[in-house]
């Protein structure tokens, strides 16, 4: 008995000291809040993404017994798996730990959190929009294993569709890639990575409970037996409505963030034929309402499957095929009558293929192929009617290991565009040079994006004001992207700085066309957009780790013109944490935050002329989120979220502004079944 009482007295004294550091580290930051509140948000911290090394899982080891390991191997930045230490292309690595960790509820609260430089805000509509360093949503390619989305609202794919539930990590390419992804990567690629069954049994039962009536639940079970896997994922979520100006008009540009709820399955089955080939089969079924109206309910579905066979040769050499399927539609449900109208339905199939080998030890060769049959019905078509077309296109890269010290990539890929007529080659050369810990990286890619069936066919009138016309002479999009980086790496410590330039030719907008009498997409003047980045990560003794990161960008514009772009030209992110492991309880705590810069605008204030402006500035704002996930046994995890730390509040609500009422609370439970079982728990 005394024995039990002097183990739970340790285990106390342990929890409280370990309690105590954490909050004294984390009180340290205040004053950084209160610094850029009353700075405007004029000075700011810089950083870089946690490596796989930095996880800082409460089942690790601790923080002060690891030194940084950049070993975590990526794959999008090359097409072929490289340890992060040696991709010529900078990457960015979110792992499955930093997404447990953020308690982020969708893509856009993860990429918020986890790097500068990018902002979700509302478009047309409360539709969520994208702008990464200067590119908008149409300029940066989201894949998920590789494979693109079909479907698009004002530029942009639905993000909800991405479930983070069952993703293992992220990988990140800023800047120009379309030397491996063709169109839409003119600014960049995000890939989404699922998980793969590595267990015999793996299941996993999780829920969360926010402000607003936010819901969300989750299960997943995993399974691996001989040569058979199986991987299911099922999430739920649901938020009300919110009031943002209690029906005030003074108090923003809308007062009522619109709820909605979520569905979303997914099943992935793996088969081991023999040791070397491997065949992966995929489905997926999304269904998204959102409650705008009282009377008409807006509907998202997508339907969506493939199959992929990978074979590994016997000369070292390795073949990837595969068929993608992916339909995406948009409907509207009449209460009343019970009828649901489907107005724009997107279909792709898309068919590829890819070769890569090793040569001479040194040299990994990279070769293959698409083909794609692109369908869109669409409401904003006349007549409600449909346009087709065909993407063919071929691509080879050479990656040369030429020294132990040195790295050149090179490569270039060839797209052709059936309907819009486009064919277009792009290349890309990148190098990277290792000094004992410093590694210097540079690299030239050039960026396309071929016009879309909507940009080139569009006939839509905008609620009886204006009408949009399409343009079937739309030039294709091109960009010639420049960066240069130098990174230092040391036991627990790394460094970064990035620089990029841009030069962005023909982008397609849309403008006002007096012979039309309405708005027409056109190509418009070349436009530069330059800037850099600065990353740092510390691990630091008795698990504490911090993270700082910093953008800056800025866009030339043509002398005289009208400022446009709502970029804003300064964004850092903040994360302090702390991570302590005793033998039956994990304690991680974390402060993070995202400080945004005010941005000045040129908005037009006639939809019919391009002369009458009123320059507009949007405040700056920084955001804090405060996060307590406790481990208690194993498998079982808690996770407490206090969002908006400091109560932050527009004073008026506009596309850019946080939709914020003040600081919430979030609960969320996490349980690992298996792991309950192998304890004995169950």
């Amino acid at each position: 008995m005394t024995m039990c009482i002097r183990l739970i007295i340790d285990c106390r004294c342990r929890i409280g000291s370990a309690l105590l550091r954490c909050v004294v580290l984390l009180l340290s930051l205040l004053s950084v809040s209160a610094a850029v509140d009353a700075d405007d948000g004029a000075k700011h911290s810089v950083g870089i993404v946690r490596p796989d090394s930095l996880e800082h899982d409460v089942d690790s080891v601790k923080a002060d017994d690891m030194a940084l390991d950049l070993d975590a191997v990526v794959v999008t930045g090359t097409l072929t798996p490289k340890p992060l230490k040696s991709v010529p292309v900078i990457t960015r690595l979110i792992t499955s730990a930093d997404i447990r960790r953020s308690d982020a509820t969708n893509i856009g609260d993860l990429l918020q959190s986890e790097l500068p430089g990018i902002e979700f805000s509302y478009s047309m509509n409360q539709q969520t929009s994208l702008n990464m360093q200067g590119f908008g949503g149409n300029s940066v390619l989201f894949l998920v294993d590789g494979e693109r989305l079909a479907g698009e609202t004002l530029d942009n794919i639905d993000y909800a569709r991405l479930n983070l539930d069952n993703v293992a990590r992220v990988e990140i390419v800023k800047g120009a890639a379309s030397s491996l992804y063709g169109s839409n990567a003119v600014g960049g690629v995000v890939n989404l990575i699922s998980k793969i069954p590595d267990e015999p049994v793996a299941a996993n039962v999780n829920a969360r409970f926010g402000a607003y009536g936010s819901r969300r639940y989750g299960a997943s079970l995993s399974v691996m037996k001989g040569r058979v896997g199986s991987v299911t994922n099922v999430q739920y979520k649901c938020v009300d409505s919110i009031s943002l100006t209690d029906g005030n008009p003074d108090k923003g540009d809308y007062g009522k963030i619109y709820g909605h709820s979520i569905w979303n399955v997914k099943e992935r089955l793996i088969y081991l034929l023999n040791d070397r080939l491997r065949f992966t089969g995929r489905a997926g079924y999304f269904f998204r309402q959102r409650n705008s109206q009282e009377a008409v309910k807006e509907r998202y579905r997508d339907f969506a499957g493939g199959l992929k066979g990978n074979l590994d040769m016997s000369d070292g050499a390795k073949l990837e095929a595969s068929y993608a399927f992916d339909q995406y539609d948009k409907s509207d449900y009449q209460v009343e009558t019970r009828y649901d109208v489907r107005d724009y339905s997107n279909v792709q199939h898309n068919v590829t293929a890819r070769y890569s080998k090793t040569l001479f030890g040194f040299a990994t060769l990279t070769g293959g192929g698409d083909f794609m049959r692109d369908y869109l019905m669409s409401y904003q078509f006349a007549d409600n009617g449909s346009k087709r077309q065909y993407v063919a296109d071929g691509y080879i890269q050479a990656d040369l290991g030429l020294s132990p010290n040195f790295d050149l990539l090179g490569g270039a890929r060839y797209d052709y565009y059936s309907e819009a007529s486009v064919s277009h080659v792009s290349s890309k050369l990148a190098f990277m040079h290792k000094m004992r810990r410093f590694t210097l990286r540079g690299s030239y890619a050039g960026g396309f994006r071929a016009p879309t069936l909507k940009e080139m066919y569009m006939n839509f009138n905008m609620a009886n004001i204006f009408m949009i016309y399409g343009n079937p002479d739309l030039k294709s999009e091109m960009s010639h992207n420049f960066s240069l980086s130098g990174e230092y790496a040391r036991h627990r410590y790394n460094f970064t700085l990035i620089g990029f330039f841009n030069m962005v030719d023909n982008r397609i907008s849309t403008a006002w066309n007096t012979v039309l009498r309405g708005q027409q997409y056109v190509n418009m003047s070349r436009m530069n957009i330059s800037g850099l980045e600065a990353n740092a990560v510390m691990a630091l003794p008795e698990g504490l780790g911090l993270r700082l990161s910093y953008s800056f960008t800025h866009e030339h514009i043509k002398k005289g013109a009208p400022m446009v772009s709502s970029t804003r030209p300064h964004t850092a992110t903040i994360k302090v944490d702390c991570n302590r492991k005793f033998k039956n309880y994990g304690l991680y705590v974390a402060l993070s935050g995202r400080i945004l810069s005010s941005v000045t605008v040129d908005e037009f204030t006639s939809v019919t002329s391009y002369e009458s402006t009123q320059r507009v500035t949007y405040p700056s704002y920084a955001m804090w989120k405060l996060i307590v996930n406790q481990s208690v046994w194993r498998g079982v995890s808690l996770n407490v979220t206090v969002d908006n730390l400091f109560n932050y509040r527009p004073e008026y609500y506009y596309s850019n502004s946080p939709s914020t009422t003040g600081t919430t609370l979030a609960v969320g439970l996490s349980i690992d079944i298996d792991k309950m079982v192998k304890r004995g728990l169950l």
